[in-house]
C-alpha cells in the first residue's frame, strides 16, 4: 500500500523569510525566493478550519494507506517532503525523482499560487544546470517528468465562478475523491511554463491594471512569441494574457485567449490593443483590437516603469524584460 504525504502550505512566516512572498509558501511573486517578505494575505489564507484535510486523511486510512500530514511554514520544511520522491543515486550525481515511487503526494491548497510554490520546489529541486544536462532528459525540456500531485482545494468555492485550476481541470474536489485518485487514479500530464525569474506557472499571467474606477489603464510592451511580434512597445496596451490553462482567456466581455490548452505544449498569447477608428461621419470611436499567437515561448519588454501584473492569482509588478517558455508534459496530476 501507498504511503501518502497530505502537505499544507501555512500562512504563518519563520524569522528566516522562508515562506513569505519572496520564496513562497504562499506563492508569493518574486525574482527569486532568497529575500524574505510580507505575502498578500488573500493568497496565504490557509487559516481556516482544515476539515477537507481531516476528510482526506480519513478516506486515505480507510482504504489502508499510511497517512503522514505535514504543514509546511518555510521552504525547507516543502523541500524535507520532495526529498521523499528521489530516486536511487545516479552515476552524474543529479538529484532526480524516482518513477517507481510508492510515495505519493497531496497538496491542500487555498489558491493556486500555493500549487505553484510546490511545483517551483519541485522544478528547482531536480531541474539540472544546463551544464550538466543529461543524455536521457527529453528534447524540449529543462526539466524531467515531475512527480505527480494530487490536488485537495480547501475553498469548495473556488470551483464555481472564479474557476481555479482544479475546475479548469475537471479535478475531484470532495476529499474523498480526492483519496480515491491518489490511490486508484492515473497520472494526468501537463504543460509547465518557466521563467527567466527563477519561478513556474501552471495557469496563466495577465499584466496590465486599472484604476480606481476600474478604467484599464493604457502601458506599453513589446510582446514576442517565438517570431511573431504582436506589439512592438510604440502602442498603448490595455492587456497581455499569457495562457497556458483558461483562467486568463476572459477580461471583462472581451475574449483574450481562444483555445488555451494546458497539455498541447504550446502557449498562447493575447495582447488587447484600442484602435482609434472613424466613421463614415468623421467621429471618433475606439475599439478593442486582439491579437493572438502560439508558440513555444513568449517574451515580454515593458516600456513603462512598472507593469502590474497577476501570476497564477499572485500580484506583482515587471520592471524589466521577462521570458516564459513552455516545458511540455513536465508536470502531472493524479486523476480519476
Amino acid at each position: 500500500m501507498y504511503d501518502v504525504v497530505l502537505l499544507t502550505l501555512d500562512s504563518e512566516r519563520d524569522a528566516s523569510g522562508g515562506c513569505g512572498s519572496g520564496g513562497a509558501c504562499c506563492g508569493g511573486a518574486t525574482e527569486s525566493d532568497k529575500t524574505p517578505g510580507a505575502g498578500d494575505a488573500e493568497h496565504c489564507a490557509t487559516n481556516r478550519p482544515r476539515v477537507p484535510v481531516l476528510a482526506c486523511a480519513d478516506a486515505l486510512n480507510a482504504r489502508g494507506a499510511r497517512v503522514h500530514t505535514v504543514t509546511a511554514r518555510s521552504n525547507a520544511e516543502i523541500d524535507e517532503v520532495l526529498a521523499l520522491f528521489d530516486g536511487p543515486a545516479r552515476p552524474d550525481g543529479l538529484t532526480w525523482p524516482d518513477p517507481d515511487s510508492k510515495t505519493r503526494l497531496v497538496v491542500a491548497t487555498a489558491s493556486d499560487g500555493q500549487l505553484r510554490a510546490v511545483l517551483r520546489r519541485l522544478v528547482r529541486r531536480y531541474a539540472p544546470a544546463p551544464s550538466r544536462r543529461p543524455a536521457d532528459l527529453a528534447d524540449g525540456r529543462t526539466v524531467p517528468d515531475l512527480p505527480p500531485v494530487a490536488v485537495l482545494p480547501l475553498d469548495p468555492a473556488r470551483g464555481g465562478t472564479q474557476r481555479d485550476l482544479a475546475a479548469q481541470l475537471g479535478l475531484p474536489r470532495d476529499p474523498a475523491a480526492v483519496a480515491t485518485a491518489v490511490l486508484d487514479g492515473t497520472p494526468r500530464r501537463l504543460d509547465l511554463l518557466r521563467n527567466d525569474g527563477g519561478s513556474v506557472t501552471l495557469d496563466g499571467a495577465l499584466l496590465g491594471a486599472a484604476d480606481d474606477a476600474g478604467r484599464p489603464l493604457h502601458w506599453r510592451a513589446r510582446v514576442e512569441v517565438d517570431d511573431t511580434v504582436l506589439t512592438n512597445g510604440d502602442e498603448p496596451l490595455l492587456a497581455c494574457a499569457v495562457g497556458n490553462a483558461g483562467g486568463y482567456a476572459t477580461l471583462d466581455d472581451v475574449t483574450l485567449l481562444a483555445a488555451p490548452d494546458p497539455a498541447d505544449g504550446q502557449v498562447e498569447v493575447a495582447v488587447a490593443v484600442p484602435v482609434v477608428a472613424r466613421s463614415a461621419l468623421g467621429r471618433k470611436r475606439v475599439r478593442l483590437e486582439v491579437r493572438r499567437a502560439r508558440g513555444r515561448a513568449v517574451s515580454v519588454l515593458p516600456r513603462e516603469e512598472k507593469v502590474p501584473y497577476l501570476d497564477d492569482g499572485v500580484e506583482g509588478e515587471l520592471t524589466r524584460k521577462r521570458s516564459w517558455w513552455i516545458e511540455p508534459g513536465a508536470w502531472a496530476v493524479w486523476s480519476s
